[in-house]
C-alpha cells in the first residue's frame, strides 16, 4: 500500500487557491480511478482507498491547516505501516514558474509549512510531486500570494496542469521516482531562432582567356 498525500486548507475561503493545488490533484486521481474519499476522520484526514493500475492506493486529505498536515497524515500512515518512502507528497511550489512539474525524493521544506510538519511527523524521504505556481509579483508577500486565488489566465491553464500532476503521481506508484523523474523533469529547451535564409552564390562570370 502507498500513501497519496495532497497538501491544501479546508473549507470554502481556500478552495481555489493556489495553496490548495495539492487538494486539486488528489480529487482528480479519485475521479479518474473511482476512489472514494470519506468524510473528515477524528484523526483530521479524509482518505479513499483503492487502486491506480496495479498498485494499491490510500489517497488523503489532510483537512487541517496547512501549517498542522504531518498529524492527521501520520495518523493515517503509521497503523497502516506506510513509511515515508512510500508516500508520495503533491504540493504547490513557489521556486517554480507556473506550470511547471518536477519530481523529487526527500530535500528540505524550502519553507513551506506542509512540508515542514511532513517532515516532523514522517521525516524527509518521501516522494514529492511540486507543482510551481510562481513566484508573487512585486509588492505581495509570499504568504498572500500562495493564500490568494489564481488569476483568470491561470485558471484556464489550471486543468491541463492538474492533468499532468496527476500523471507524475500515477508514474510514481506505479513505475518508481526514478521513472517519473526521468519523465517530467526533462527541461524543455526553447525553439532555435529561425536561421538566416542562404545566399545563392552568384552565377560565375565567364573566363577570359587570361584566366584559362
Amino acid at each position: 500500500m502507498q500513501l497519496v498525500v495532497g497538501l491544501g486548507n479546508p473549507g470554502a475561503r481556500y478552495a481555489r487557491t493556489r495553496h490548495n493545488v495539492g487538494f486539486e490533484v488528489v480529487a482528480c486521481l479519485a475521479e479518474r480511478w473511482g476512489i472514494t474519499l470519506g468524510d473528515t476522520e477524528p484523526s483530521g484526514a479524509r482518505r479513499g482507498v483503492g487502486m491506480i493500475r496495479s498498485a494499491p492506493v490510500t489517497l488523503v486529505m489532510p483537512w487541517t491547516y496547512m501549517n498542522r498536515s504531518g498529524g492527521p497524515t501520520a495518523a493515517v500512515a503509521t497503523p497502516m505501516a506506510i513509511e515515508a518512502p512510500a508516500i508520495t507528497v503533491v504540493h504547490d511550489e513557489l521556486d517554480l514558474d507556473f506550470g511547471t512539474i518536477r519530481c523529487k525524493k526527500g530535500g528540505g521544506h524550502g519553507g513551506h509549512n506542509g512540508l515542514r510538519s511532513l517532515q516532523e511527523n514522517l521525516g524527509r524521504d518521501t516522494r514529492r510531486v511540486r507543482i510551481g505556481i510562481g513566484k508573487p509579483p512585486e509588492g505581495l508577500s509570499g504568504a498572500d500570494h500562495v493564500l490568494g486565488h489564481w488569476s483568470e489566465a491561470e485558471s484556464s491553464a489550471l486543468p491541463g496542469i492538474i492533468e499532468k500532476a496527476s500523471d507524475a503521481v500515477e508514474r510514481i506508484v506505479v513505475d518508481g521516482i526514478q521513472a517519473a523523474m526521468n519523465r517530467f523533469n526533462v527541461r524543455t529547451l526553447p525553439p532555435a531562432p529561425p536561421s538566416a535564409p542562404r545566399r545563392r552564390p552568384a552565377p560565375a562570370a565567364p573566363m577570359t582567356e587570361e584566366q584559362t
